[in-house]
């Protein structure tokens, strides 16, 4: 859901919780007001580098640097292969 579904949402809910004590709805410049600061905090927030600061991701990879990263990844993946069973062992193979 992006800023402004949720902000419709939001104001919608908290007008209907209004309009239910009151009697009467949120104008439209009070549901301005209001969606105004989830809009602000939703823009905000979905920056790739607010994530990143974070620490919910790995970070942000520059285009450029896109085939560099990629590589150092496939060769990290590659160490951790297990080796091929050897003929002639006597134990059997070990998974984990």
């Amino acid at each position: 859901m992006g800023g402004p579904q949720a902000a419709s949402v939001l104001s919608t809910v908290k007008s209907d919780q209004i309009e239910k004590e009151t009697g009467k709805p949120m104008s439209e410049e009070e549901i301005a007001e209001f969606e105004k600061p989830i809009l602000e905090k939703f823009e905000h927030e979905s920056s790739p580098y607010y994530a990143s600061a974070r620490l919910w991701d790995d970070g942000v990879i520059q285009v450029e640097d896109t085939r560099k990263v990629l590589g150092q990844a496939l060769r990290v993946v590659s160490k951790n292969i297990p080796k091929p069973h050897k003929v002639g062992s006597t134990y059997g193979i070990f998974r984990t």
